[in-house]
Order: C-alpha cells, then structure tokens, then sequence
C-alpha cells in the first residue's frame, strides 16, 4: 500500500483518522495509530513486521540497559550490540544478496547467489532507532519505559517506509501527549492533498515519459537484456536523452518530495510535527547548498551520526577529506545495493570537497544565474548515475547525450514527444519553485489585511484548493496503472 493509492486516500486513511478522532486519550490514540501502522506496513509482507518488532524489542532494551548504566563501560558495551544488530539485520537483508554477487565474480563463492527479499523501508526504520539508542547514550533523550512507544516510533506508517528520518528527541513528548487544533487539521490536509497532487498528476506523468524516452526500472535491472537495452539507449537520438533524463530529474524530486509533503500532513492531522525534508533544493547555487536542502533528514543524520563523530572539520585538511569521503561512500551505499549508488555518493563528495577548498569562494563571487545553472547541471549527471544500476547503460547515456554513440541529435518522435508534453515540463519546473510559499504567504497576508474581501477570497481558495487537489488526483488514479513505489531500494 503507498499513500498515492485510493485504497489509501478512500479507505485507509479515513478509517485510521475516523478510529483515532473517536479515542479519548493519548494512550488509546498511540493504540490506534499502532495497530493502523502495522496493518499498512504488513499489507503486501506481513513476515517482515517481526523483522521491524524484533528490531523495536532490541533496541528498546539495549537503550534500558545503556540508562541503567550510564557512565560505565557497560554503557557503551549496549550501545555497540545495538549498532551491530541493527547494521548486522539491515547489511543482511538490503546487501546480503549484492555481497554474495560481488564475492562470486571475486573467487567462484557461492556457487549460488540467494535472493534475500528487500524488506520494505528498511533503511529509515533502521537509522531511526539507530538515532534514538546513540540519544539515549548521549544525555539528549531518556531512555522510553514503554516498549510499545519505541515500536510506534519506528513503525508510524507516516514516515515508516519513505521517511522523513525522525528522531525519537523531536517527537518523545508527542508520542506521551499531544494536542490537535481545527487548524492543525486544517493545513495538515491541505500539505497532504498538495503532496497527493505532486505525486499523482506531475511525477507519476514525468516518470512515465522519462520511461518511454529512456528505459523503465524493471527493464534497466534485467541483466540478461544488458546489451540489448545498451543497443537501445544508443540508439536513442540525443534530444531523447537529454529529455528523458530531465523528466527523471523532476520525476524524483516531484515524487520523493510529495511522500514528504503527506507524511508531514498527516502528522499535522495527527498532532504529530514533523521537520521538513526538502527545501526546494533545484533552487540552489551550489552542490553544498544543494546537499543543505535535499532529504534533509537524511543529511543530518550522516553529519550528527557519521561526519561530526569522525571528527568533521576540525582536524585538518587531510581528515576532513577523509571525513567526507567515509560520509558520502555511506551515502551513496545507504541508497541501494549497488556500484552505482556508491559512484553517485563519491560523485558528490568530489564537488562537495572542490567546493569547499576553492569553487565555493568563487561561486559566491558569480550572478546567482550561473552558479545556479552550475549546481543543475551536475545534479543532472549526478542523476543518471543514480537512474541506472549497469554501469554500460550509464555510459550509453553520457556517450548519446553528446552523440557520442553515432545517433541522431533528434528524429520525429522526440521532437512530437517534446511538444506534446511541454506545457507538463512547464508546469512540473515550476512546482520546483518556492511559488506555493509565495501563494501562501499572499493568501494570510489577504485573509488579515485584505480587508472583508481579502478574507472571504483568502479562505474560499484554501477551502477548494484540497478538494480540487483531490478530485484531479482522484481522476489521476483512476484506470491508472503507473504509480510507482520509487523507494523500495530503501
């Protein structure tokens, strides 16, 4: 089940808010909103909700057992089993197949590679109880006596499978008491409908241009048609190419960013507050900024959890060098099981130490236009590392986008292709842009200085625009078989 699916919007969600709205308490709320995360998250692998409570029921004792002996070395002795249960459980079941592959072409072993089914997100679950034991063991959080709020915490279906990464010292007093106003509501459903209409009338539709014009997922990871999907790709004339992966640019942005938006809403709905995880990043003038604004939760956790630890900055040139390298090789690992992601993750860690020894004092000196257009073009290569898990494919890419594979620059089809779908590329660039913070802030600057008309107009617009958002994605959805579930890998 994914929240842009009308199972979820018509039936499970209302059911979930219908139960929880009826609960007189916090402790029957935390109940209800358990039992709905569990049912969701078991909906298409109920075996791997044990995977998640058995990982919930060790770190939960293990952060007991490091507040029972806090300031001795008993402390620490925890801390290090949760590390390595929780590492040893998600390297096992997200990398357990791609070491067995890569030791196999090394010496012959195994003679079979298992298949070890990817348990759905995997990665965010891990990194948030990973957070809350090193909290616990740090002073910034005490240790939860309830099992079943830790298990909450880490299975709440608003974040559990897409994020964004929460950690247990932003939300430990809302899981014990919360309050819910009409207009916490209010924006809460108005962010989730915006998300929803991100997701289901501008991704979904990028993401299946950038499919026709490029390769689908499920075709590009088909090792056995690895040379044919290279034919392909060569084949493709270059305006293809180049457009293609601009669809997929916006389509991950777009898709990633409106579970963001939903999830944030529903905590809204819910009296949960979540932190934001995009801040409209294609908007930056620098890859370091870039990095500032894109899955910020992801970001933080590998600077408070990983760089700061290693000793960030603060040692030198050469350490810090090599602070960055470890940071982003776990970075680009952490996003799948796969060469290209760690190549994608040094990719940024080379930008990312040129800019911060020498390009970034010079970007600063440049007109905002040119280091913006800076920051998108190596975002844009960053993505087609990111796209395609076979190296070949990636070069046939890198290769077709300059003709470099003998092809057109462009044929008929992609120049119809292009003009049929222009107004979807207008409109999806914009919805990069900060332009509903700006409506938003012209819509309460109406509702309190407008005067009686200003008002009026001001919540006529915030009342029909969820249910406009709605419907069109309703009529989206409907018939619609491209709806994919971009992070499965996570």
């Amino acid at each position: 089940m994914v929240f842009s699916s009308l199972l979820f919007v018509f039936a499970f969600l209302p059911l979930n808010l219908c139960f929880y709205y009826l609960a007189k308490s916090t402790p029957v709320q935390n109940a209800v909103m358990l039992v709905f995360s569990l049912v969701f998250y078991a909906w298409g692998e109920p075996k791997y909700v044990l995977l998640l409570v058995a990982m919930a029921f060790i770190d939960w004792l293990l952060s007991l057992a490091v507040e029972r002996c806090r300031g001795k070395r008993a402390a620490k002795l925890a801390l290090i089993c949760a590390c390595i249960a929780d590492l040893g459980l998600l390297g096992v079941f997200k990398y357990g197949t791609f070491f067995q592959e890569n030791l196999q072409a090394l010496t012959g072993f195994p003679s079979v590679v298992s298949q070890i089914a990817l348990p759905i997100g995997i990665s965010f679950y891990t990194f948030q109880l990973l957070t809350y034991v090193v909290d616990v063991y740090r002073g910034d959080v005490k240790a939860e006596k309830n099992f079943f709020n830790v298990l909450l915490y880490a299975g709440l279906f608003h974040q559990c499978v897409a994020g964004p990464i929460v950690r247990y010292k932003d939300i430990a007093e809302q899981i014990k008491r919360r309050t819910i106003k009409a207009e916490d509501i209010s924006a809460g459903i108005i962010r989730f409908t915006a998300g929803l209409g991100k997701k289901a009338l501008l991704a979904n539709a990028c993401g299946s241009l950038a499919d026709t014009l490029l390769l689908s997922d499920a075709a590009a990871a088909d090792l056995t048609q690895l040379s044919e999907n290279v034919r392909i790709l060569s084949s493709r004339p270059a305006s293809a190419l180049w457009l293609g992966m601009l669809f997929y640019m916006l389509q991950i942005y777009l898709d990633f960013s409106a579970y963001s938006d939903m999830a944030i809403g529903m905590g809204m709905m819910t009296g949960f507050r979540y932190k934001e995880n995009f801040d409209y990043p294609y908007c930056s003038t620098s890859i370091t900024q870039f990095w500032r604004r894109w899955h910020i939760s992801l970001g933080s956790f590998f600077r408070d959890y990983v760089y700061i630890p290693l000793g960030g900055n603060r040692k030198g040139m050469a350490r810090t060098v090599l602070n960055l390298f470890i940071t982003w090789l776990l970075t680009g690992f952490w996003h799948g099981a796969s060469w290209n992601y760690v190549l994608w993750g040094l990719y940024y860690f080379v930008f990312l130490v040129i800019e911060k020894f020498f390009l970034g004092r010079v970007l600063k000196k440049l007109p905002s236009i040119f280091a913006h257009a800076y920051t998108l073009v190596a975002v844009y290569f960053g993505w087609i590392l990111f796209k395609f898990e076979r190296l070949p494919l990636v070069w046939a890419v890198l290769k077709g986008l300059f003709c470099g594979n003998a092809n057109a620059f462009t044929n008929y089809e992609a120049d119809i292709m292009f003009k049929s779908n222009v107004f979807l590329l207008i409109v999806a660039c914009l919805a990069c842009l900060p332009l509903a913070k700006i409506i938003r802030a012209v819509l309460i600057r109406l509702e309190y200085e407008g005067g009686k008309i200003g008002a009026v107009a001001a919540v006529t617009a915030t009342a029909v625009y969820p249910c406009a958002m709605l419907l069109l994605s309703t009529a989206a959805l409907v018939g619609n078989s491209y709806n994919p579930f971009l992070y499965f890998q996570f």
